[in-house]
């Protein structure tokens, strides 16, 4: 069993810790917000006061804040991660950043005798809650090697998948996807719903073709019932698809749905909805169909 320093305890964040803290791991976490260390220290773990009160002694540190800025204060910061923690402890990053700020901060943290690797991951709040996540790596094969015992408490499918900040490339890649199958399913409501069709038996019959998916089995209901509570919010998948555009410039790679979605997201961000879920995307549907069911 090891010692686990978690930093980010938020919709994601906590149920991973008390995951780790629930398989026998001794877990410390941290949040800015000192409240939502309250499930990690129900289930025995421990609150911490700083990252650096987080990660001193851990064998292994967790990170799962929300972007590039906020990983890099993690890791470089006077209270952080490489000023603080033991050498040799692993660095599991769980965010979803600029895969050039992976790669940057990952020859950082091993300048600083850390072994680090980039494990963003997929599945929201469900995946996170039922320790079904899927996650994709970064890093050399020892450092994944060393990390999957942890990995696989928190998540259902796990690869490696190249080097430091291949992790986040693939991460964008799956953001690009989910983004463009939600705006889709959106669509496809506000269209069945013009035509006053039975939307639960349409989502059955249309689940069990070639348009099922997994964003349909999640996000479909949320549509139909107009709840948009934050599994993960319009305004992180927002980030996502900046990084996404961002990326594919950089590499030559023409994206024309993705530039489409991102500015469907951002249009979502702009009318108030980077809170809701993104899923919330439906609601954009309805304000360009001029159709006011929200």
């Amino acid at each position: 069993m090891a010692s686990i320093a978690f930093i980010g305890l938020g919709i994601m964040g906590s149920p991973m810790a008390v995951h780790l803290q629930n398989a026998g791991h001794d877990v410390a976490g941290y949040n800015r917000s000192p409240e939502k260390t309250a499930p990690l220290v129900e289930a025995g773990g421990r609150a911490a006061s700083s990252v650096a009160d987080a990660v001193s002694g851990a064998d292994v540190v967790a990170i799962m804040v929300p972007d590039s800025p906020d990983v890099e204060a993690v890791l470089t910061g006077d209270d952080g991660v490489l000023a603080n923690a033991k050498p040799g402890a692993l660095v599991v990053d769980f965010s979803s950043i600029r895969p050039d700020v992976s790669v940057a901060l990952a020859q950082q943290a091993k300048d600083a005798g850390l072994r680090i690797v980039d494990a963003p991951v997929s599945g929201g709040e469900p995946g996170a809650i039922n320790a079904a996540l899927s996650i994709m790596v970064g890093g050399t094969p020892e450092d994944f090697e060393a990390a999957k015992p942890f990995l696989d408490v928190v998540g259902k499918t796990v690869v490696h998948v190249g080097p430091n900040g291949s992790g986040q490339t693939v991460k964008a890649a799956n953001q690009l996807i989910v983004a463009a199958n939600i705006q889709a399913l959106a669509e496809a409501v506000v269209f069945l719903e013009a035509y006053g069709v039975d939307t639960d038996a349409a989502i059955e019959v249309l689940g069990g073709g070639l348009a099922g998916s997994a964003v349909l089995n999640q996000k479909a209901r949320k549509m139909l019932d107009r709840d948009f509570g934050p599994g993960f919010r319009i305004e992180l998948h927002h980030k996502d698809l900046g990084i996404v555009t961002a990326a594919a410039r950089e590499a030559g790679v023409v994206a024309p749905l993705g530039g489409l979605v991102a500015q469907l997201m951002a249009s979502a961000r702009a009318n108030g909805d980077g809170g809701l879920d993104h899923s919330g995307l439906f609601r954009g549907v309805e304000r360009l169909s001029g159709r006011d069911g929200s």
